[in-house]
This record gives C-alpha cells, sequence and structure tokens, in this order.
C-alpha cells in the first residue's frame, strides 16, 4: 500500500512538464525502437526486389489489424486503470488488468486460426499485385502464427504505461525490437529464408518481448495483478474494456484500412508506387512514433489526475503535450523534405522510379506534420478521461472519413499525385475538426473547477 501510495502522490503532485517527461521518454524509446524494427524489416527484405519489399506495405496492414485489437484492449483496459488509480481503487484495477490480459490471449487466437484459414484471399483483398502476391503470402503466415503474443504484448505494454510504469514497458518492447534487428539479416540471409525469415524474426521478438512484459506483472512489480481469480466472470466488464478501447480499434484499424485502400490505388501504377508509398509510410511512422510515444507518457497524467478531480493540472498536461509535440514536428518537417531523396534511397537506391516517387510522397506528408499533434492530444484525452463516443468520432477522421473519400477521389483528379496527396491533405482537415472539440473540453474543465 506505501507503494501504491508514493505513486499516486508522484502522479498528481510532481510538476506536470517533468511527470511527463519522465513517462513520456521511456514510451518515446519503446516507439522508436518498434518503429525501427519496422523499418528495419523493410530495409532487409527491400535487398530482395522491389516486390518484395511492395510485400512488407502489403502486411504491414494486417499488422495494423492485429495492432489495432492489441491497442484497443490494452488502451480500453489502461485508460480505465488510469482513472480507476486516480479514484484509488486499486482491487478494481487488478479486475480490469486481469481481464484484458486474458481476453487479449483469447482474441489473438481466434485471430491466427481465422486468418491462416483464409490467408490466400486474404492477402489479395490486402491489396497484393500478382508479383507480390507470394511474397505477401509467406510473409504474412508467420506473423498470424505470433498473432495471440502480439497482441497480448500491445495490451499489457499499455497496462503498465497507464500504471505510469513506464520504464517497465520500454524494457519489454525496446529488448523485443532490438532482437529483431539483429535477427533479420540472419534469418534472411545467413539462414537463406528470404521473406519468410524477416517474419520468423519479428514472431519470435515479438514472443520475447511478451515474456518479458508478463514478468513484469507476475514478479509483484505492478499495483495490478493478472490471477485468473481476478478476471471477470461476466461480460460485462469485457464490454466496458471493448467500449474504452474502441478509440483506439477505429484508429489503429482505420490505418490498417486506409493502407489498404492506398495499395490498391498504388497499385494501379506499378510495384514501384506501392513499394515507395510503403517505405515513406514507414519512414513517416518513425518519426510519428515519437509524438506517439510522447502521448502515451501523457495519457496516464491526464487520467490519474482526471480521476483525481485535479482539473488545472489536465488541462496544464494537455498544453504542454501540444505545444512540444509541434515544435517537435516543425522541426523534422524540414529536415524530412530537404533530406527525402537520400532517405528514400537508404531503402532502395537502384530503382530510380521509387526514388522518384518516394521523394514526392514524403516532402507532402513532412508539408503535413506540424498539424498532426492537436488531433493526436485531442482523441487521446477523450479516450483517457472516458468520453469514447467522442474520442472514436475524432480518432476515425485522419484514416477513416476524412481519408478514405480522398483516396478514392484524388487519384480520379491528379492520377499517381492524388494518391500522395490524400494522407497530407488528410491530416490538415482533421486538425481543423479538433479545435472546436478542444474549445469545448477547457470550458468543460473550467465548470467542473
Amino acid at each position: 500500500m506505501e507503494k501504491n501510495e508514493a505513486q499516486y502522490r508522484k502522479m498528481t503532485e510532481q510538476p506536470v512538464s517533468r511527470l511527463i517527461l519522465s513517462l513520456a521518454i521511456p514510451t518515446i524509446v519503446s516507439m522508436i525502437v518498434t518503429a525501427i524494427y519496422n523499418t528495419a524489416d523493410t530495409y532487409f527484405v527491400s535487398q530482395l526486389g522491389t516486390s518484395a519489399s511492395g510485400a512488407v506495405g502489403i502486411v504491414m496492414s494486417l499488422m495494423g489489424i492485429i495492432q489495432s485489437l492489441g491497442f484497443m484492449i490494452g488502451m480500453g483496459s489502461g485508460s480505465w486503470m488510469s482513472r480507476l488509480l486516480g479514484e484509488k481503487k486499486d482491487e478494481t484495477v487488478s479486475q480490469v488488468a486481469a481481464s484484458g490480459f486474458y481476453f487479449a490471449l483469447v482474441l489473438g487466437a481466434l485471430m491466427a486460426v481465422g486468418g491462416i484459414l483464409f490467408l490466400d484471399p486474404l492477402v489479395g483483398l490486402l491489396g497484393a499485385t500478382e508479383t507480390i502476391h507470394p511474397y505477401a503470402m509467406e510473409y504474412a503466415q508467420y506473423i498470424l502464427y505470433a498473432a495471440p503474443f502480439l497482441i497480448a504484448s500491445f495490451s499489457l505494454n499499455k497496462m503498465l504505461c497507464a500504471e505510469g510504469r513506464a520504464k517497465f514497458a520500454m524494457v519489454g518492447i525496446a529488448f523485443g525490437g532490438i532482437l529483431n534487428i539483429f535477427l533479420d539479416p540472419l534469418f534472411i540471409f545467413v539462414f537463406g529464408l528470404g521473406i519468410g525469415g524477416a517474419a520468423i524474426a519479428t514472431g519470435l521478438s515479438q514472443i520475447v518481448s511478451f515474456l518479458i512484459l508478463l514478468y513484469m506483472f507476475v514478479s509483484g512489480r505492478t499495483i495490478a495483478k493478472l490471477d485468473l481469480k481476478h478476471a471477470a466472470r461476466r461480460p460485462g466488464m469485457y464490454l466496458q474494456i471493448m467500449k474504452f478501447g474502441l478509440p483506439s480499434f477505429f484508429r489503429q484499424g482505420l490505418s490498417s484500412v486506409a493502407t489498404i485502400a492506398l495499395n490498391k490505388m498504388a497499385s494501379g501504377y506499378g510495384d514501384a508506387a506501392v513499394s515507395a508509398m510503403a517505405i515513406v509510410t514507414k519512414v513517416f511512422m518513425l518519426i510519428f512514433s515519437v509524438v506517439i510515444g510522447f502521448g502515451q507518457g501523457y495519457q496516464p497524467v491526464a487520467g490519474y489526475n482526471y480521476g483525481a478531480k485535479q482539473y488545472g493540472r489536465v488541462r496544464e498536461s494537455f498544453l504542454f503535450m501540444v505545444r512540444t509535440a509541434t515544435i517537435f514536428l516543425s522541426v523534422f518537417a524540414v529536415i524530412g523534405y530537404a533530406a527525402a531523396p537520400a532517405v528514400i534511397q537508404i531503402f532502395i537506391s537502384e530503382d530510380p522510379a521509387v526514388v522518384e516517387i518516394g521523394t514526392v510522397s514524403l516532402r507532402l506528408q513532412c508539408l503535413a506534420m506540424p498539424f498532426l499533434p492537436l488531433g493526436v492530444c485531442c482523441n487521446m484525452t477523450f479516450q483517457t478521461i472516458g468520453k469514447s463516443g467522442i474520442a472514436t468520432f475524432l480518432s476515425s477522421a485522419r484514416q477513416g472519413y476524412v481519408f478514405l473519400p480522398l483516396i478514392l477521389i484524388l487519384p480520379q483528379l491528379f492520377g499517381l499525385g492524388g494518391v500522395q496527396l490524400a494522407q497530407p491533405i488528410a491530416d490538415v482537415i482533421t486538425c481543423f475538426i479538433c479545435v472546436p472539440f478542444t474549445v469545448w473540453f477547457f470550458r468543460e474543465l473550467k465548470r467542473e473547477e
């Protein structure tokens, strides 16, 4: 109890900027390492050719679906846990955590069985061309075998962050990511397993991450306990977890749908376009992962203090998050715009068509980067404080009801340029959608005070 009380005081009394940074730095490291090992997959597989590189982009949308389930459970459990911790309801915290953990394992097993049974049509649905299809089949099957561990790993990571144990979360994710970077060339080139080797490396690394994260809970280092006896016997708690996690599911799930739509539209311009867009997406996520990691450091602070009715600290946290993330992305937007050709050449310098398409796409994305932080902070905030309806609406904007019409309409007007423009324009529009919700949120906080 003394340990729990110390954690409560830290989350509700420590200066907001220092507290967020202390939690954000480990989550940023975790996100960067994850993005790096995803990028490493693209880099090593691209040495096998343009079609193999395109297959990584195709399967990335499948990975996104798996992540969306993990984030739904992890963020649904985590956002609820942080508010309960702020209210000092530690016993209920264990019920939520245990229910979320076993829910993740069962959902992952169902995902693996269903995906493997219908793998051939699934890969076609994800946007694989005839030449990319066999590579995507080989890559996807091993990812599906690891799906239960992937979903449970994402869930445990978010639960640790919700407790304010960001360093514990970082250790599990970072170790798995670093391991993957070393296993990729070993399995692909030394063992001669090709693109399947990259997928095996990713699967094994995620299993290792899962075991490390699980150890943090079973070793007694956390407030939440994962004993089966704590898991809910009735569906109500699972439905609540899904409700609170729905914004994350839509955010990640629509990201996969958007990637599928992007691949479908890009495939009309050949494998070079598919490969270029896959590379740009990976590079962008490497930069954007810093903002997501920063947001994951911000969320437990907002949740704890909202539960503790420290509304002034919630407002201060929000402003610090948006201001810091906007400055960061503005700096990287300038660097990314200038270095775009060199960045694309790192991955696939021997194909000039990929370099040309990728350079334009990356530069357009850089122009929209400063508009991203408000949308990220806004939907994370509403999810954290339990306003799942608003959070779901906002999280569905960027790659859902804003992006999807654009990716269908713009290529009809501007050809390949329309494919490249769709995401940057969607990012700008999403920012302006979030403005009135931000104003309303601040007024609500003032009223509560």
